[in-house]
């Protein structure tokens, strides 16, 4: 994290990426995985700012698909999909304040670790959905079941295989009163697919009720632009990552930073909704941390802005606005 004393972090007061105690939340230690966001269970870990958690998470399924000959409508009870470590309670959170969440390693769990995507009925971006009710009968349901090596990739194929690039497809707060699902993504976090949620990247969450509740899951292996078939190469991790706090400092929704760009992030249906999200964010915070005139901005974005899509299946869409630092810069 060689940016870090020029980013966000560093400038809102964290002291210089110095890590703090580590913890190990392990399947033991987790204990039962959580499939709802919400602040009415007990943390399964108390931490102080700075902590490095290195925790096991699940795939998707919770590792109940086992076999390309098992059929997903008769075996996954949804929508409990989606399996979450945590929640983590952070001392000193407040409502008002932001978690900022380093992501600093993914690594495939097992053995001989492998991967899962599928084809089930009512889930998809080309096939009818409880949500777009088409009189169409549903795909043919398909299990692939892929090994992983985060050296050489996933082998799709005898002439396909795809680069290891993993990163957390679910990961957000505690809402302050609602219980949500985590298929469900919105201003706190949740099931954004976005694969900039990766190794390096900094999440900025914001904290809307006391200790945060800090949950992380559904961890991908690859996955392009969109989910497009709603289930990407899904797989059993140890992710670790590092948590701060930034006290005072408070955000509508979860923005993220890497070494080449800031990202605001939204999430909505209709998908324009969650761009319009996305992108006012992005003016707001070029205006409050980087010296811009808001409808300069506005203009700006418009010439250089970039949307990255996350998901276009789950029950609202995610979509993340970008400007590079090298442009985002220019103003300070």
């Amino acid at each position: 994290m060689t940016w870090f004393n020029d980013s966000i972090m560093a400038r809102k007061g964290i002291a210089k990426g110095k890590p703090g105690t580590s913890h190990s939340l392990t399947e033991a230690v987790q204990g039962k995985y959580h499939y709802v966001y919400g602040a009415f269970v007990d943390p399964v870990l108390t931490v102080d700012p700075g902590a490095v958690v290195a925790a096991e998470t699940h795939d998707a399924f919770e590792g109940a698909i086992q076999n390309e000959t098992d059929k997903p409508s008769e075996i996954l009870n949804f929508p409990y999909l989606n399996p979450q470590n945590g929640p983590i309670y952070v001392n000193g959170a407040e409502k008002g304040d932001c978690l900022a969440v380093y992501i600093e390693s993914i690594v495939p769990r097992g053995p001989q670790p492998r991967g899962t995507t599928v084809i089930m009925p009512e889930f998809g971006g080309l096939v009818p959905t409880a949500e777009t009710a088409l009189l169409t009968n549903p795909l043919p349901e398909r299990v692939r079941k892929l090994e992983i090596d985060a050296e050489t990739g996933t082998r799709w194929n005898e002439r396909i295989t795809l680069p290891y690039e993993p990163f957390i497809g679910t990961i957000g707060t505690a809402p302050e009163i609602e219980a949500i699902s985590s298929l469900v993504p919105d201003y706190y976090g949740g099931n954004m697919d976005l694969p900039d949620v990766a190794p390096g990247a900094v999440v900025y969450l914001p904290v809307n009720t006391a200790g945060a509740f800090l949950y992380l899951g559904d961890c991908h292996a690859a996955q392009g632009d969109g989910e497009l078939c709603g289930v990407a190469i899904e797989h059993p991790t140890v992710t670790t990552v590092r948590i701060d706090l930034i006290k005072g400092w408070t955000i509508r929704a979860p923005r993220l930073e890497n070494d080449r760009f800031y990202m605001t992030i939204g999430s909505a249906r209709p998908m324009e909704d969650a761009v319009r999200g996305a992108y006012r964010e992005l003016i707001r915070w070029l205006g409050a941390d980087f010296g811009f005139d808001e409808i300069d901005a506005y203009m700006l974005l418009t010439q250089c802005g970039r949307v990255r899509l996350g998901n276009m299946v789950d029950p609202k869409y995610t979509l993340g606005a970008s400007v590079l630092k090298s442009i985002s810069g220019a103003a300070r």
